[in-house]
């Protein structure tokens, strides 16, 4: 899955490899030092790039990357993790009228199987950037490590709470992947993924007890493969892949999902006992 909008104008960019010449003779050498790389040139073209979906047991992971438009400022960019939904579905629609170029992009459960949840979000980071109308020159990606791009990158541990770009990023995937589970919660009810959106919350564990997966659950996480073996169903995953602990995917410093499971948790909470 990829969205992304046209731009008003495209820029792109070429890399040429300089031939490699031959040593003059006669001439004497003179050292020469490389100067460190500016990632805050005023000549860059900036794109912010966020994830979301990365700890819950159910759905793809998604990702955006946003290039703002600095004539057209949107107030009240943080990280998507400390906005209400209503706060975030506004600026989400302020986000994708007023930015220079964005594109949500996604890597499916199959995937998220194949690859591990890490490669997965690194692979649906690369969709959204080479998606974009508008080819960046820098991407500045939030956490502590990068997707290979074919553009210069930097890694901004908080990004989304730094960045307005980032934030942006953050927002546009948060929000997509709340309405897709949204759709999902039309199909499979049973789940309650209307609160949760995925995450591993009491309610959402229980159901997994009680009805066992669905193709929309993450094999490759503990409690899905436990509630397959529970139904004498054996999961073979890739060599690569090793099966993910929620605690290991929540409680990662990289990507810090543990507030989004704490929302989770508290509308998950709720929602039951709006049931009772």
């Amino acid at each position: 899955m990829t969205t992304s909008r046209p731009s008003r104008a495209k820029q792109g960019g070429e890399i040429f490899n300089a031939p490699a010449s031959a040593p003059s003779r006669g001439k004497p050498r003179t050292a020469s030092t490389q100067s460190a790389l500016n990632f805050d040139s005023p000549l860059d073209i900036v794109c912010g790039v966020d994830e979301a979906g990365r700890g819950p047991l159910a759905g793809p992971v998604v990702a955006a990357a946003v290039i703002l438009d600095p004539k057209r400022r949107i107030r009240g960019l943080d990280d998507s993790k400390v906005l209400t939904p209503k706060k975030r579905e506004a600026l989400y629609e302020k986000i994708v009228e007023r930015s220079l170029a964005f594109c949500v992009a996604s890597a499916s459960v199959e995937e998220i199987d194949r690859l591990n949840i890490l490669h997965a979000t690194m692979l649906a980071m690369k969709r959204a950037v080479e998606g974009l109308s508008i080819v960046p020159t820098l991407a500045r990606i939030d956490g502590n490590r990068c997707p290979m791009l074919a553009v210069r990158s930097e890694a901004v541990i908080g990004g989304d709470a730094l960045v307005p770009a980032i934030s942006a990023a953050s927002i546009l995937a948060k929000v997509t992947r709340d309405r897709m589970l949204h759709e999902l919660h039309a199909q499979f009810p049973m789940y309650g993924f209307d609160a949760h959106v995925g995450y591993g919350t009491p309610r959402h564990l229980a159901a997994l007890d009680e009805h066992g997966p669905c193709e929309h659950h993450r094999r490759s996480f503990a409690p899905v493969r436990a509630a397959f073996e529970q139904r004498g169903i054996r999961v073979t995953l890739p060599r690569a892949v090793s099966v993910a602990a929620i605690e290991e995917v929540v409680d990662s410093d990289a990507f810090g999902e543990t507030a989004l499971y704490d929302q989770a948790f508290g509308a998950d909470i709720e929602g039951a006992g709006a049931d009772q």
